[in-house]
């Protein structure tokens, strides 16, 4: 690379900083260069890292900010939401690009990413019009009485890598419209997107303080978020090990929490499915995203009347996808997100080879790529409670069970310490309707891969994917505001 060249990419990188209070601060705690997954001889940019004087920064201004914007009516921050998606639809292709860029999710996966996340900001900002609480009769006379919906304060937020824009925004906007303001922490490997969206709330006129951005690793600044700062909630998306922690140090202080974690999500394959249609839905849900998904199908349960004939679709359906750089629009999958993601995959990939029998292995992506690539890999001849079957993963590999019935069928589905997702694949609607009741899991479906849930339905797991609350939907709405009983006597 001529001087000139390597020049002109320095200046195209971007760089991040945190928002607070309307400000942009570029902290100076130590920074870290980012490299493109797909091709890690690429930076795509630089992350500039906080300390706990950042956090207690946004808190001030988090706090001054509640006392005007909780008192705006909810069609006043509705419009406020109803910007914000104008704005990012407007950047949609630059937001996609970038955050393909940082973590590897292939391009079109991406822009639908991003879509959702337009979508998210309008649907909650319709709620500022609608009711938010209900007349309850008073056995006395001459009693007014009703509940109604309060905002709860200075809202943390803490956001994975694996969903940049959707997780973020699934959180926020249900934050803002019922009135209160947020800290964002996002994970490292997601804070060039992060900046980005910042950015665009700042264009869009967003009030200062009601949103923000803090930069860093969660072992500087997470600590003194959770520990020093008056928080009044926490939202929290990431592991089981971090999100127990989290729940742990909210409930010493009483601070309430949401902590959406792990999943081993199975898909439940009955003799009587229709196989030109099943195969594609489980390889979509196990193997998009490279299977970087809480949701993403990692077990595969098929009846023993099918199961000789689904693995062989499956290993020629597998044998068939297309791994790639991210920003290649044919790739089905693209990398994983980083150096540790990669790590930590291989290690389950190494076990598959030494302990299992191989079914299926994609196509290697291209040889002049050095990128995060794993081949996507399914795997049989495992016992129930092996690690492959028991821990998750994180990455595009996926084990086939067999069952002899539906009934240990769902038994084997409900053999986990998850409880995310699960699918049922059947003509049988009495299995089906079966499967709903039975299956251990906060989102079950049938003739549906188990990743993708619509951004109006309640997202969240039962057993340890979940404190057992619920975000999206209506439901997002009861976690970020609290409920006040009212009562007038009129004399």
């Amino acid at each position: 690379m001529s001087l000139k060249q390597e020049e002109s990419s320095k200046s195209s990188m971007v760089h991040s900083r945190n928002w607070i209070g309307g400000e942009w601060i570029v902290p100076a705690a130590g920074e870290c260069a980012v490299v493109n997954p797909s091709d890690i001889r690429e930076e795509v940019g630089v992350l500039h890292l906080s300390d706990a004087s950042h956090v207690r920064q946004a808190e001030q201004a988090a706090r001054s900010a509640y006392a005007s914007w909780s008192r705006l009516t909810g069609a006043a921050r509705g419009e406020h939401l109803h910007r914000l998606a104008a704005a990012l639809e407007a950047r949609a292709a630059e937001v996609a690009r970038l955050a393909s860029m940082e973590m590897g999710k292939p391009i079109t996966e991406m822009r639908g990413e991003v879509m959702r996340g337009v979508n998210l900001l309008r649907y909650y900002a319709a709620e500022g019009v609608r009711a938010s609480g209900a007349v309850i009769p008073s056995s006395e006379p001459d009693v007014l009485q009703y509940s109604r919906k309060v905002p709860l304060g200075v809202v943390g937020i803490i956001t994975p890598w694996n969903f940049p824009v959707a997780i973020p925004l699934w959180k926020i906007a249900p934050a803002l419209i019922c009135g209160n303001t947020v800290i964002w922490k996002p994970a490292e490997s997601a804070s060039l997107t992060a900046t980005r969206l910042a950015e665009i709330f700042a264009e869009a006129g967003l009030t200062p303080g009601v949103v923000n951005l803090v930069v860093g690793k969660g072992g500087k600044i997470g600590g003194p978020l959770l520990e020093q700062i008056a928080l009044d909630a926490v939202s929290f998306t990431g592991s089981t090990a971090t999100g127990t922690h989290i729940a742990e140090t909210c409930a010493k202080r009483n601070i309430k929490y949401q902590t959406e974690m792990g999943g081993k999500n199975a898909a439940v394959v009955l003799s009587d499915a229709d196989l030109e249609h099943t195969v594609p839905l489980i390889v979509s849900g196990a193997f998009r995203s490279a299977g970087q998904k809480c949701t993403a199908t990692s077990r595969i349960i098929v009846e023993s009347g099918i199961y000789d004939s689904f693995t062989e679709a499956l290993t020629q359906a597998v044998s068939r996808l297309k791994l790639a750089p991210a920003l290649d629009p044919e790739a089905y999958l693209g990398p994983v997100a980083s150096a540790g993601q990669y790590e930590t995959v291989n290690s389950y990939v190494q076990l598959a080879w030494e302990h299992a029998e191989i079914l299926a292995q994609g196509p290697a992506a291209a040889e002049d790529r050095e990128g995060y690539y794993i081949r996507p890999l399914v795997a049989a001849g495992l016992n129930a409670e092996h690690p492959l079957i028991q821990e998750e993963i994180f990455g595009p590999v996926a084990v086939v069970l067999e069952a002899s019935d539906f009934k240990e069928a769902v038994a084997l589905c409900n053999q986990s310490v998850y409880g995310l997702s699960a699918s049922l694949f059947t003509r049988d609607l009495s299995f089906a309707h079966r499967f709903l009741d039975e299956a251990r899991a906060g989102m079950v479906r049938v003739n549906q891969e188990t990743a993708g849930v619509e951004y109006q339905a309640p997202f969240g797991g039962m057993k340890l994917s979940s404190s057992h609350s619920r975000e999206q939907g209506q439901a997002a709405l009861d976690f970020y505001t609290e409920l006040k009983t009212c009562a007038i006597r009129y004399f």
